[in-house]
């Protein structure tokens, strides 16, 4: 039987946090029928046992060797066979009401999809003013697009193969070229970009390595990052790190 919904999990060396990310993925797909939930984990360039985690809670393990984290995510998206199309890094938890959620949206015709509001799990002087730096960088292009949001992507599998997935000449900000389009899509189909009500929780853990101001303390660095197309920065800060 084709799965209702395929929740698909990038993954570098993740085995201390997917076991969490994929516990919370399977308490949501009982709030929907958990028979029609297809997770399928991209295992990329791992050398710790992500895999073998992935595996023992029932995912699906595909592997990929880019270093680009655009070409990870489509690795795993372009092997959909649900109907519906959530993508959720491996440090992040979904609520137990996120795919239902989901569902409802996609099911009411009214939205071509969306994505969600992260909240770091803890918090600090440092992480909420570089919380401040990102909104800065990113609001020109929120505003100038009508409210975009990211961090959870939910859509059809099909709308993502129509807009082409992830751009994979993009290094950073591959999220939000792909909300722009998204966005764009639905809009050319009178359907809205929307974000969930249901709450995200995502991991602090670059801040708990390089310190709670370091997007700040290396701020030539993050505006690179803002880019999408630094090699250099985007390895500092994402394809080296573990």
């Amino acid at each position: 039987m084709r799965p209702l919904v395929t929740v698909v999990i990038p993954a570098h060396n993740e085995g201390a946090y997917i076991g969490k990310c994929l516990e919370c993925v399977k308490a949501a797909a009982s709030r929907i029928e958990p028979q029609e939930t297809e997770i399928i984990v991209v295992a990329n360039r791992c050398t710790d046992d992500t895999a073998e985690v992935a595996r023992s809670y029932g995912a699906r393990v595909v592997t990929d060797e880019s270093r680009c984290i655009a070409a990870v995510r489509n690795a795993g998206c372009r092997q959909a066979r649900g109907q519906f199309l959530v993508t959720i890094d491996a440090d992040s938890y979904m609520s137990a009401g996120a795919l239902a959620e989901v569902c409802e949206l996609l099911h009411s015709g009214k939205y071509i999809g969306g994505g969600a509001i992260p909240t770091f799990d803890r918090a600090s002087l440092g992480i909420f003013f570089s919380t401040l730096v990102v909104a800065a960088n990113l609001l020109p292009t929120m505003i100038r697009e009508g409210g975009l949001s990211g961090a959870m992507f939910w859509t059809y599998t099909k709308a993502f193969r129509v807009i082409g997935g992830f751009d994979e000449t993009l290094v950073s900000l591959e999220d939000m070229d792909f909300a722009k389009r998204l966005k764009a899509l639905g809009t050319a189909y009178g359907r809205k970009f929307g974000t969930l009500r249901s709450k995200l929780l995502t991991s602090a853990r670059k801040f708990d390595q390089f310190g709670d101001w370091y997007l700040l303390k290396d701020y030539k660095t993050t505006k690179a990052i803002f880019t999408g197309r630094d090699r250099e920065a985007a390895d500092r800060f994402y394809y080296n790190v573990r």
